[in-house]
């Protein structure tokens, strides 16, 4: 019989996968099936299943491998640039699907809810980042913005840029919130001074600083609930 005569024992392996896959979802494959399966579309030549092998011994894990920068992808696991922009898409596209859930229309009164509603904005970063929550009179979500990215002190927050923004969303009250990268939600000292100036700067413009939100690991810690920060009067 000749060579090309010869089953390939490989042979639909990737079919059967995205069959399984739209069949049962991602739970009945491994790590690396999953990894494998998403890299097809890319690699439609190539064998994933190692490209799989060789990013999650790089990474550690699957998060590890989605969590990674780009440049780190394109090193050290051997991706194209086109290889990296899907795995940071997919990290991506989930984040904002779950912001896609929040409500606009939901009422934020209390600490709890803030917190819930913010969470999805923190899905995925792996650097420290604030994000401001603009709420009208009723507590409801007119904006949420990015401010930057980076550790958090007096010198990085933009008290300026915060107060602009309060008044340009004609906020009542802000939320101020940013994430820590250590995974654990517990305001520093640095953290507690940054919310004291910035509740006096929106003072001044009738605006109040409604609570201080920290992200960790999915948890969230409220600088209110925590004794660590008490709103000022408006009037």
């Amino acid at each position: 019989m000749s060579g090309s005569q010869d089953k390939n024992p490989h042979s639909g392996h990737r079919e059967r996968l995205r069959d399984q896959f739209l069949n049962y979802g991602l739970d009945g494959l491994s790590d690396y099936n999953a990894l494998e399966l998403l890299l097809f579309y890319v690699y439609p030549r190539r064998d994933t299943n190692l490209m799989a092998h060789k990013l999650l011994d790089a990474f550690g894990s699957l998060a590890g491998v989605l969590d990674a920068d780009p440049e780190a992808l394109i090193k050290t696991g051997g991706l194209t640039k086109n290889g990296a922009a899907l795995l940071k898409l997919v990290v991506e596209l989930d984040r904002k699907a779950q912001i896609s859930k929040t409500s606009r229309k939901e009422q934020l009164t209390t600490t709890e809810k803030c917190g819930e509603y913010l969470l999805p904005f923190y899905y995925g970063l792996t650097e420290e980042t604030v994000y401001v929550l603009a709420l009208d009179g009723k507590c409801r979500s007119i904006g949420c913005k990015k401010l930057f990215s980076g550790s958090l002190s007096a010198a990085s927050v933009s008290i300026r840029e915060v107060v602009d923004y309060a008044l340009r969303t004609k906020a009542a009250s802000i939320v101020l919130s940013h994430n820590h990268t250590s995974g654990i939600a517990v305001p520093s000292q640095e953290d507690v001074a940054v919310t004291k100036q910035l509740a006096q700067a929106l003072l001044s413009v009738n605006v109040l600083l409604a609570d201080h939100i920290v992200v960790a690991d999915g948890r969230f810690a409220s600088m209110i609930d925590l004794g660590l920060y008490r709103p000022p009067a408006l009037y």
